[in-house]
């Protein structure tokens, strides 16, 4: 028997200010998921959030929670609990009083308030800093503040709404592995909202991919990253070469101008299809032992590799290799089957995945410094 989602949405449309955000939005989530909302800003993603939280009402559809018509439920009536970028912590209250405010309101028992906040706090760390001040506390602390404060009525569902991007980038790191940590003790349904692909790669269980308030793909971060669906997707989510091609047959695809075994079939003979590799997949040899050669035209340092440009056939790949180069020597690159994703043809076709645009900045810079 198929377990009923916690949040499932149906058929949700809105517009705001005139403009069409969400049309014809589906999607279900599970209870006990680490669920993220990836795109690019203007997606619809925390429109979705703020639906599913009940702060915006859509204009035709439903949302449901485990089966249960909550379209029209306010948001205070929900068992959802929502944290935003800014925290929204009382400074006139310190850490204690913080967390113990939701339960107050909801009017528990004293003995309740003070068992249920002090384990709360011990979980992140924070019971040495009870009593302290709000701004007496770090980033780091404040949000941990925000988000057990958020947990503390134990809601079935924490929304998180870009929570990390007012922390540096150090820190923003160690809150990843907390908050995924915390959602992993707790059990509890997190929601979350990013554009950072690296967050939502390395902390979710699924990734709901959204441009154009529309789902481009949903899947595992592994799915997504190693079988993205189109191209706006290969592109969003890491480096990609995305290139046209021809699907001659099942498992042999020709581009730049040679033909390649690959592992995906299922195309029509001789379709036009969109062809993905990574970076990181390409090796690198002499100009002679490559199916394929071009010219190294930048080369950056990036600490554990190096990020080539090459030009082959008028078109800049990207590779990322412990091998460095020189620019404008030629080189030879060599791919496996495995290394090779086939795509169909999408209306993002021809929108990513030629580097030329950041190879003739790179090319101009390299100029300047050498002249």
């Amino acid at each position: 028997m198929r377990e009923t989602p916690i949040i499932s949405l149906r058929n949700v449309a809105i517009s705001l200010g005139g403009q069409r955000i969400l049309e014809n939005f589906n999607l279900d989530i599970k209870d006990g998921e680490f669920v993220t909302f990836l795109g690019p800003s203007g997606c619809g993603k925390t429109t979705t959030l703020r639906i599913i939280a009940g702060f915006e009402r859509p204009d035709s559809g439903e949302v449901l929670f485990k089966g249960r018509n909550i379209t029209k439920l306010p948001a205070h009536k929900r068992e959802i609990n929502t944290i935003f970028q800014n925290y929204a912590l009382f400074p006139h209250l310190n850490v204690y009083e913080n967390v113990a405010f939701g339960l107050r309101i909801a009017k528990y028992k004293e003995e309740i308030v003070e068992r249920e906040v002090n384990h709360i706090l011990s979980l992140v760390s924070l019971s040495d800093f009870a009593l302290r001040r709000i701004d007496s506390l770090s980033g780091g602390q404040q949000q941990r503040v925000a988000i057990v404060r958020a947990l503390v009525n134990r809601p079935k569902v924490l929304l998180l709404d870009e929570p990390l991007g007012a922390l540096d980038l150090k820190l923003r790191k160690d809150m990843q592995a907390e908050l995924k940590n915390i959602q992993k003790q707790t059990g509890i349904t997190f929601i979350f909202v990013t554009h950072d692909q690296e967050e939502a790669l390395s902390m979710s269980d699924t990734v709901v991919v959204m441009d154009g308030g529309k789902i481009q793909q949903i899947g595992t971060p592994l799915d997504i990253y190693n079988e993205p669906r189109n191209a706006f997707v290969a592109d969003f989510i890491g480096e990609s070469n995305i290139i046209d091609g021809i699907m001659i047959e099942d498992c042999l695809v020709e581009f730049a101008g040679e033909k390649f075994r690959c592992i995906d079939s299922g195309f029509a003979r001789n379709e036009a299809v969109d062809v993905v590799i990574r970076p990181e997949d390409i090796k690198l040899t002499s100009k002679e032992n490559g199916r394929i050669s071009g010219m190294v035209t930048s080369v950056t340092f990036k600490g554990v590799h190096y990020e080539i440009i090459v030009d082959v056939n008028n078109f800049k790949w990207m590779i990322q290799s412990t091998q460095v180069q020189t620019p404008g020597e030629e080189i030879g690159l060599i791919l496996e089957p495995d290394d090779i994703h086939i795509m169909k043809k999408s209306e993002h076709s021809g929108e990513y995945g030629d580097y030329s645009a950041f190879s003739d900045e790179m090319y101009e810079i390299y100029e300047e410094n050498n002249k």
